[in-house]
């Protein structure tokens, strides 16, 4: 399953379009849309289509992770949420987190809890 044409633009609005580096609230390096990594840094500029670019990489990885964590049914609303979640955590806090273990638990009410 792929993120669908709406929770990409959900995870767009969500995060803003930055094309200059700024640091989070946690005060990691960020750009484009919500990117991250170790090339980005202070004085970092991209253009909208490197934007657009890094956000593909990034939601690709995303896809992936629910994909190969997940193993329950999940409709496209719920694929689309746990991308936009993986997309926002990253891969080692989404794989070990609660609501993971609990969807494949099937435990839904916890999973709405979290």
């Amino acid at each position: 399953m792929l993120l669908s044409k709406a929770g990409q633009k959900a995870i767009q609005e969500r995060e803003g379009l930055r094309l200059i580096a700024y640091q989070d609230g946690a005060l990691v390096w960020t750009i484009g849309y919500g990117h991250t990594s170790p090339n980005v840094s202070l004085g970092s500029i991209i253009t909208k289509a490197k934007a657009d670019s890094l956000f593909s990489d990034d939601v690709e990885w995303a896809e992936r992770e629910v994909t190969n964590s997940i193993n329950v049914y999940l409709n496209q609303n719920q694929f689309d949420s746990l991308v936009s979640f993986a997309f926002n955590v990253g891969a080692t806090a989404f794989r070990n987190s609660t609501l993971v273990r609990e969807l494949n638990n099937q435990n839904y009410s916890a999973v709405a809890a979290q």
